[in-house]
């Protein structure tokens, strides 16, 4: 009775065998899991890295407004430019509704992070704007 039988050594490699099987694929699964994840971050750094590209630039946004304010369709708006420590603050007292449109759609096709947006109606063809660009 103190010999060991070598059916119990058979089935207990089997056991051990199926334990390894089931725990390699649950490994497998959580790979393919963490590989997705992984290519999803990849993704997700690249779209910021190129956002930061588009919206980051401080001398970009500094030229492209100081441009945008010297237009001729602009100029009779006298629209201030500020520079704050984070950010760009635009004021005009009074703007031609044409004028305002025009600078808007300017403002709005562009890359510009828009934080704070006031334009007050004065009258039926003037109002008055201020704006706040951050970098």
């Amino acid at each position: 009775m103190n010999q060991v039988n070598p059916l119990h050594i058979g089935a207990l490699l089997v056991v051990v065998l199926l334990y390894l099987f089931f725990t390699l694929h649950t490994l497998k699964e959580e790979l393919i899991e963490e590989k997705a994840a992984y290519v999803e971050s990849e993704q997700l750094a690249v779209e910021l890295s190129s956002l930061k590209d588009v919206y980051g630039d401080k001398k970009r946004l500094e030229n492209s407004l100081k441009r945008l304010v010297a237009q001729g369709s602009l100029k009779s708006a006298n629209i201030a430019l500020t520079k704050g420590k984070n950010s760009w603050s635009l004021s005009a007292k009074t703007v031609d509704l044409k004028a305002l449109n025009a600078f808007m759609s300017k403002i709005m096709n562009g890359s510009y992070n828009v934080v704070q947006l006031r334009i007050k109606k004065l009258s039926d063809d003037a109002a008055s704007l201020e704006m706040e660009i951050a970098w």
